[in-house]
C-alpha cells in the first residue's frame, strides 16, 4: 500500500489549542481559545484513571477521553509536555507509554502536535525557565483570564503548555 501524507489541522493560525500534561493516573488538559486578540482558558481539568484497572485499560480510557475532548473543541494544535527528567524508571516508562497514546490520538484525529520541555513552558509563561510551581500557576491564571486558583498542578501545566504552543507558533511564523 503506498504511503499517504497525513493531513493535519494546524497549519493555519490556531484559534484553539489543547495542552496536555501527560500521566497515566492523572493527565492534565487545558483548552485555550483566541478571542479578540487574547488567549483565554475555555476548559481545563484532569483525566483520571483508576489504579484498580489494568494498565492497558487505563491507556484506552485516556485515549477515549482525549478523543472526546478533541471532537468537542476541535483544536488546531495539541501541545504536549515532554518527559524531561524522572526519579523512578518504572513510572517514567508508564508516563512515556501514556505520551505515546496521547501522540497517537492526536495524529489519528489529524491534529498537529508541539512538544515542549518544562523549561520551555516555564520560559513562555513566566519569562524564567526555573520558575516555581506557585509562580507558574499564578501567571497561567493571569495570562489566560482565570479568576480562581487553578486547583490541579496538572491542569495548570497543561494550560501553560497550550500557551507555550500559541507563543511559539507566532515565533515560527516570523522566521
Amino acid at each position: 500500500m503506498p504511503s499517504q501524507k497525513l493531513r493535519t489541522r494546524g497549519t493555519e493560525t490556531p484559534e484553539v489549542i489543547l495542552g496536555i500534561d501527560p500521566g497515566f493516573g492523572r493527565t492534565g488538559y487545558g483548552v485555550i481559545r483566541k478571542t479578540a486578540g487574547q488567549w483565554k482558558a475555555v476548559d481545563y481539568g484532569c483525566i483520571e484513571t483508576s489504579a484498580k484497572k489494568d494498565f492497558k485499560d487505563r491507556l484506552m480510557e485516556l485515549h477515549l477521553e482525549l478523543e472526546r475532548i478533541i471532537k468537542k473543541y476541535k483544536p488546531a494544535r495539541i501541545a504536549v509536555e515532554d518527559l524531561f527528567f524522572f526519579k523512578n524508571l518504572k513510572t517514567a516508562i508508564k508516563v512515556s507509554e501514556a505520551r505515546g497514546v496521547i501522540l497517537l490520538t492526536a495524529v489519528e484525529n489529524g491534529v498537529s502536535v508541539d512538544e515542549f520541555t518544562p523549561l520551555q513552558i516555564k520560559q513562555a509563561i513566566t519569562g524564567y525557565g526555573r520558575a516555581e510551581k506557585s509562580q507558574m500557576q499564578k501567571m497561567t491564571a493571569i495570562t489566560l483570564g482565570i479568576k480562581e486558583k487553578i486547583k490541579s498542578d496538572d491542569a495548570a501545566d497543561a494550560l501553560a503548555a497550550a500557551f507555550c504552543s500559541a507563543q511559539s507558533w507566532w515565533i515560527r511564523k516570523l522566521k
